[in-house]
């Protein structure tokens, strides 16, 4: 057996201090905003060693038929040919490699781990930029030049730092579609020549403003291969950003919780900020969820602002000098205006994009929506940070089918009305059992049983002394009265559009198991967790609006080689390594495809698919590695291309414009620039097949 592979940062993950300081403003090093004392699954299985009851039996027993045996006995014999393919044990282009095996969707020779300073795909696939940060997509916007930036400029251009990406069809124009990109934040160190962080210019905040917020740039595929590029200038393209003008909607909309000096009204927000993951709406909508919004506000005042991770002094890129509604001493409520999902009609550029109250305020990181049987959606959402929770939002409409104009604006108040709901778990092994080392318990699996408990519907709060406008406004504190399971950083939620199983993300967590935090738990059950898991859970019945689920861990990430480690029940020697999950999709055939955030296991970042049926359950492999200090977000995987955004290229402890940590995407002597990527098959066919 090799040595493991090296833990190489004492930041969460493998992330830079530099990307900590900028991206979530050194979160993982302040008090973890959670100091609850509700129950945690640890408390909760001490009770519940013998427990199997019937709801849950049920919902396993849909599990495992949908999984396939493999899922508790492990593969057949003739997977042991996949031992070469591991990514960690032979390198691809080996001479004596056999063809590339696997599951349909994954036949491909996995990408070794490395830490090439390069966008690194499998033999046979072939890759384009498909657009940069700064390139132009609206009418009258210049050129990208990064020594001569503006405000006015960057409002027209793409903007900085891509995370969440959704593609969607584009009638009668051929090859082409509509793409809708999140920019989360901004790293003006590495955006500015000179840059001086205790005294920003105004010019400075204003052009970070504008490259906060969304994209909408239609692109165009090439003939014969599966390159893709930007169609500027079209009708369609859109930006938004942090000073773009906003609705509320929903039960809180209106609320005095949200109303400021510049908006009595409660219903009209400047701007969207951090905006990670996301989701595409069966009725053609994006969703985008604003996660760190947190860091942007200064002068935090009161326990409210505390438990949101709200400081109480200055910021890092001082907006509040150039805007007072950024200085919570003078406006309050400002910050209450974020944390919100987002849904943008990326088919209308005059619309006004609205901030959805009924699915909770929180970090959301996504919200990808699945439709009950008789057409309901169901919105499945993380909170991401330390010891927070999973929610759920069950609408109370039908959405209405087709493209006309009624059946739009109806669907656009989908989400406005209906329950939201937090997550509790409970396993079903001893605690005992349960010693945070990760080692699986007696009975061969981590898993469990859970509910989902209501906070609200509509204008009624499910929460003794909270009314509705609070449990929406304040929906982590919601969670902690009501006894919320505390989690490892819920951050990508997606259900499986062929089976129904909902796939979470826990990207890590470096404090369960300290002194005074919450140890280990079935569902969370390493200590000092650097490397994630991921969480799969099936609704009683296969029925969305149930109120209560089975789970289990789908996959517990890191090296193969740690007995900490399981996928699946696949055999570990014939799988890729994986650390920190992030963001989430499935491909046509079922596969769960994984982007990682900060990979503790000494290779760069990274975009992994596995398969989640069949006799290969669990098997893994990894598709991409990105460049130096980058992050690998918003997969989207089709049948011919697979698309991820490279965000925060470079961000290395040390590096600036001046010194820069990478020479992607356009060599050296030119600027980093975070960007879109297209992969594709050089022959033409699908991806993995």
């Amino acid at each position: 057996m090799r040595n493991l592979l090296p833990f190489i940062s004492s930041h969460p993950g493998g992330r830079s201090a530099l990307t900590c300081r900028f991206r979530c403003g050194d979160a993982c090093f302040k008090e973890t905003p959670n100091t609850s004392d509700n129950e945690y699954a640890g408390d909760i299985i001490a009770g519940a060693v013998s427990r199997r009851s019937m709801m849950r039996a049920a919902a396993v027993v849909t599990v495992a038929t949908a999984a396939g045996t493999a899922a508790l006995t492990g593969p057949s014999a003739p997977q042991a040919e996949a031992v070469a393919l591991a990514g960690h044990g032979h390198q691809p282009g080996h001479p004596h490699k056999p063809a590339p095996s696997g599951a349909r969707g994954l036949r491909f020779s996995p990408v070794a781990p490395n830490k090439d300073d390069k966008v690194t795909i499998p033999d046979g696939y072939a890759q384009n930029v498909v657009i940069r940060w700064g390139e132009p997509i609206l009418r009258g916007a210049p050129a990208f030049n990064p020594d001569k930036q503006t405000a006015k400029a960057q409002a027209g251009q793409f903007g900085y730092n891509n995370d969440f990406l959704s593609l969607l069809p584009l009638r009668g124009e051929r090859g082409r579609q509509v793409m809708v990109a999140n920019h989360e934040y901004t790293d003006e160190i590495l955006m500015f020549r000179g840059y001086d962080p205790a005294n920003p210019t105004r010019e400075q905040v204003e052009i970070a403003w504008a490259a906060h917020g969304l994209s909408v740039v239609v692109v165009q595929e090439e003939n014969r291969t599966g390159k893709l590029g930007p169609v500027n200038r079209h009708p369609l393209n859109r930006r938004l950003t942090a000073t773009s003008e906003f609705r509320m909607t929903g039960p809180a909309a209106g609320s005095t919780l949200l109303r400021t000096s510049a908006d009595r009204s409660g219903r009209k927000v400047l701007g969207t900020l951090n905006n990670c993951a996301g989701g595409t709406t069966p009725w053609g909508t994006t969703l985008h969820g604003e996660e760190n919004f947190n860091q942007y506000f200064a002068n935090g005042t009161t326990d409210m602002h505390k438990r949101y991770g709200i400081g109480t002094s200055v910021t890092e890129r001082k907006w509040e000098r150039f805007d007072r509604r950024f200085d919570l001493a003078k406006e309050p409520n400002e910050a209450n205006r974020f944390g919100w999902v987002v849904e943008l009609d990326p088919y209308d550029p005059d619309s006004t994009p609205r901030k959805r109250t009924a699915l909770g305020r929180f970090k959301h990181e996504a919200a990808q929506p699945r439709l009950t049987s008789d057409g309901r959606p169901v919105v499945y959402m993380g909170d991401d940070e330390k010891f927070d929770y999973l929610y759920k939002f069950v609408s109370s409409k039908r959405m209405k089918k087709g493209n006309s104009r009624a059946a739009r604006e109806h669907n656009l108040t989908l989400l406005d009305e209906g329950t939201l709901y937090v997550a509790k778990l409970s396993g079903d092994s001893p605690v005992t059992e349960i010693d945070g080392s990760g080692k699986l318990p007696d009975d061969g699996e981590f898993d469990g049983s859970g509910v989902w408990i209501p906070l609200a519907t509509g204008t009624t709060s499910h929460v003794p002394g909270m009314t509705a406008d609070e449990v929406y406004v304040y929906t982590r504190l919601a969670g902690d009265k009501v006894g919320a399971t505390k989690m490892d950083r819920p951050e990508d939620v997606e259900p499986s559009p062929r089976t129904g199983r909902v796939y979470v993300a826990l990207t890590n967590n470096s404090d369960r198991g300290k002194a005074g935090k919450p140890g280990a738990d079935e569902a969370n059950p390493r200590n000092s967790n650097k490397h994630g898991q991921i969480l799969e859970l099936a609704e009683n019945w296969d029925d969305p609006t149930s109120d209560g689920f089975a789970w289990r861990l789908f996959l517990v990430a890191g090296d193969p080689d740690d007995p900490a480690t399981y996928f699946a029940g696949f055999p570990k020697e014939s799988v890729s390594p994986i650390s920190c999950p992030d963001n989430v999709a499935f491909d046509a055939h079922g596969n769960l495809w994984i982007s990682t955030d900060g990979n503790a296991l000494g290779s760069h970042d990274g975009l992994f698919g596995v398969a989640t049926h069949g006799d290969r359950r669990g098997e893994l492999k990894q598709f991409l590695t990105v460049p130096a200090g980058a992050e690998t977000c918003g997969p989207v995987i089709q049948d011919r291309r697979v698309l991820v955004a490279v965000q925060h290229p470079g961000e290395i402890d040390g590096a600036s414009v001046e010194k820069p940590a990478s020479v992607w995407p356009d060599g050296p002597g030119k600027i980093v620039r975070p960007s879109v990527v297209a992969v594709w098959r050089k022959d033409g066919r699908d991806i993995g097949v």
